[in-house]
């Protein structure tokens, strides 16, 4: 039998009705506090549960990140939703399914072993009975502990995961109703906020009379430097916000540097030990260094930030895109004043979110607005302006990677250093309200300084700072910034995109420097099979080493994300001619059990393609304190004409438990058209993004 490994997302989450409903007729009720946002994560929910259940799929209806109706879990986030949340999903549908076929085996008087289950419908020693899932629900306890009665089947007996089953969630978003942007409620009403030039800044004066006279339909909410507008129509709201926005004063901002490399300088920040292993100080050998920069990176989502809610009476329900519905509730109450009982959080997908973003910022100013029209729901949606300059930035980094190589050309101790402000400050962390809005109020509310993640739940400004490769002396060390006005959060990898680009680079520098095949070298240093198996793998579909033509090149780069999730090597083609071009790219990944392969290259295929646009497009820019990055003239992504070719090919292990994968191309990528660039112009770049300019002053 399978071992039974819980899952944490069991420890609030202990009984069966948590997770599985079958009080409808034929109709399986899943719920799960996980979230959709792209990656698919329902669609293989619904597989794995039909397939322990052995139900249809399309019997199965998805409650899915619903406060008030579903389990709470932590926020979905760092690629665990398969490793924890189908972990759960699995465990508890199987223990439905047990406790269902001894129920069944008690009023049959048959042995459990003949019994099975076809679509819901039990079978005895392969003749059907009129019993099935939904008749045989009253009789049984769904109260019943997960963990006492599961009994999940051996990866042989399913028959759905491991397939690509069609991805439950795009019908709706082709048809035009997926999003929260698209929802239509009765009565709803828009609202609109003014936003302040950067955050922090308060509102010195401002004309309401000025603006309830030209809008005189409009309703106007102000607290402080807080100002938002209603309206019945949502061009009205547009247009009463610009209004307001020519009528507002606001005082001046922080002046502190632009550049990262400057206002690191000028933190007073210490270092702190992450990894301690051997001993580098001891270790001998010629060194060999390399430091790279990471800018501020936007989230960039397609669609601006958006939330919904609605007051009746004393109970808040809000509709939102976070990643993180159950973590809104208790610091979006505190803010307002509630009881966190009171808030009642229903997600609903957005065009993008990649972390922690504006959603918890709008749902807050949503609510604002919302009080002031108790039972009628308010949508709130961001400028794009707004989304660039208030959302919390990914951010920017400088990462100093220290090797020394031994006589016999193995690397003998590496010491890695990583600079940045903390990579979560989602509200609620550390205690902090963290809402922008919230800063603005007549009375204001301090948004703290939260922690940076610890290494143990995979780490923020340190994530994959501690190689997989075996190295006898590391030594990783993090400098977590609090003296900057930049608002800074999680963004897509965190971390890990800097430190696997720094580490990376290294490599190849090692390499080249002791005379070695990039993929060669990498081999000769590491002892995980898996990891050696991607790597190789990975360099076969490319045809490594490609070719030598001046200009064009093949770069690699590889990691295993936050050392515990899937295995992934990254090949990456480049063309540099007037710019860099990424015209291919070929990815070998390991998540142990694929519950479904197409999700899973998608999976890859997008974080290759956001990864390349940070690589090769994506800065940040600053005036003082505010962005000045407002808009996609000013911060372009990566087209579709420039996306590259892609192939994907997954080593699937189904007896090996599943690992996540929704991040793991992003650092490898970056790493592989770094290195590639190098090996087709002999220039290495080490400051983000390679952009034109970057390459002619790393020339110089």
């Amino acid at each position: 039998m399978t071992a039974i490994a819980s899952s944490s997302s069991l420890t609030d989450n202990p009984s069966c009705s948590d997770w599985i409903d079958l009080s409808r007729d034929a109709v399986v009720v899943l719920k799960t506090g996980k979230v959709e946002i792209g990656q698919g994560i329902t669609t293989a929910l619904v597989q794995i549960a039909a397939d322990e259940l052995d139900v249809a799929p399309e019997s199965i209806e998805l409650i899915s990140g619903h406060t008030a109706l579903g389990p709470l879990e932590a926020g979905t986030s760092s690629s665990l939703s398969i490793e924890t949340g189908g972990r759960a999903v699995r465990l508890a549908a199987s223990a439905v399914r047990a406790i269902v076929l001894a129920e069944a085996a008690k009023l049959l008087q048959a042995p459990p072993e003949s019994l099975a289950v076809e679509q819901g419908r039990i079978i005895v020693s392969g003749r059907e009975t009129d019993l099935t899932y939904w008749s045989l629900a009253p009789s049984i306890d769904l109260e019943a502990q997960v963990l006492d009665h599961a009994r999940p089947k051996e990866p042989a007996e399913r028959r759905l995961v491991g397939t690509s089953m069609p991805r439950i969630d795009l019908k709706a978003k082709a048809a035009g109703a997926g999003f929260i942007h698209d929802i239509e409620l009765p009565g709803l009403l828009h609202g609109r906020v003014l936003d302040p030039p950067a955050s922090g800044r308060r509102l010195e004066a401002f004309d309401e009379a000025a603006l309830k006279a030209a809008f005189p339909s409009v309703q106007v909410v102000r607290d402080g430097s807080f100002v938002g507008v209603i309206a019945e129509r949502e061009d009205v709201a547009v247009r009463a916000i610009e209004r307001a926005r020519r009528l507002a004063t606001w005082s001046e901002g922080f002046q502190v540097p632009a550049l990262m490399r400057e206002a690191i300088a000028a933190d007073s920040a210490e270092p702190e030990i992450v990894v301690e292993k051997g001993d580098v100080t001891a270790a001998e050998g010629r060194t060999i260094t390399t430091e790279i920069e990471r800018p501020y990176i936007a989230h960039a989502s397609i669609a601006p930030s958006c939330a919904i809610a609605t007051w009746r009476d004393d109970t808040l329900e809000i509709r939102s895109h976070s990643q993180a519905v159950h973590d809104m509730r208790a610091p979006l109450a505190k803010a307002l004043g509630i009881d966190a009982g009171n808030v009642v959080v229903i997600h609903a997908a957005g065009a993008g979110t990649y972390g922690h973003s504006g959603q918890d910022d709008v749902a807050y100013e949503a609510a604002l607005l919302a009080r002031t029209v108790p039972g009628r729901p308010v949508r709130v949606l961001w400028s794009r302006a707004a989304d660039f300059s208030l959302a919390p930035l990914g951010p920017g980094a400088i990462v100093r990677a220290e090797a020394k190589v031994d006589a016999g050309g193995r690397i003998a101790a590496l010491t890695i250093q990583s600079q940045s402000q903390a990579h979560v400050s989602r509200p609620g962390r550390g205690g902090t309200i963290n809402l922008v809005a919230a800063e603005r109020l007549a009375v204001p509310m301090e948004k703290g300084s939260p922690p940076d993640v610890p290494l143990a739940r995979g780490g923020g400004a340190d994530r994959n700072a501690m190689p997989l490769y075996a190295i006898p002396n590391v030594h990783v060390s993090k400098r977590i910034l609090r003296d900057l006005p930049y608002r800074t959060s999680a963004l897509r990898a965190l971390g890990g995109y800097a430190n696997i680009f720094a580490i990376e680079t290294l490599m190849d520098d090692i390499a080249a420097s002791v005379g070695a095949d990039p993929v060669a070298f990498r081999l000769e240093h590491l002892d995980d099979p898996r990891a050696r198996a991607v790597i190789t793998k990975a360099a076969e579909m490319a045809g490594w080493p490609g070719p030598t033509v001046q200009g064009e090149a093949l770069g690699i780069g590889f990691n295993q994300y936050k050392n515990r999730s899937a295995y992934c090597a990254v090949v990456a083609r480049v063309v540099c001619d007037e710019r860099v071009r990424l015209t291919h790219a070929w990815a070998a990944v390991d998540a142990g059990e694929a519950i479904n392969p197409d999700g899973i290259i998608n999976q890859i295929e997008g974080g290759i393609i956001q990864s390349a646009s940070w690589t090769l497009k994506e800065r940040v820019n600053f005036d003082g304190d505010a962005v000045t990055t407002r808009d996609w003239e000013a911060y372009p992504i990566l087209s579709f004409s420039e996306t590259p070719e892609i192939k994907v090919s997954l080593i699937v292990r189904p007896e090996l438990p599943g690992l996540g994968v929704g991040e793991t191309a992003t650092g490898p990528t970056a790493a592989a058209i770094g290195n590639a660039v190098h090996r087709a112009l002999g220039i290495r770049v080490r400051t983000l993004p390679i952009t034109r300019d970057a390459i002619l002053a790393a020339s110089i």
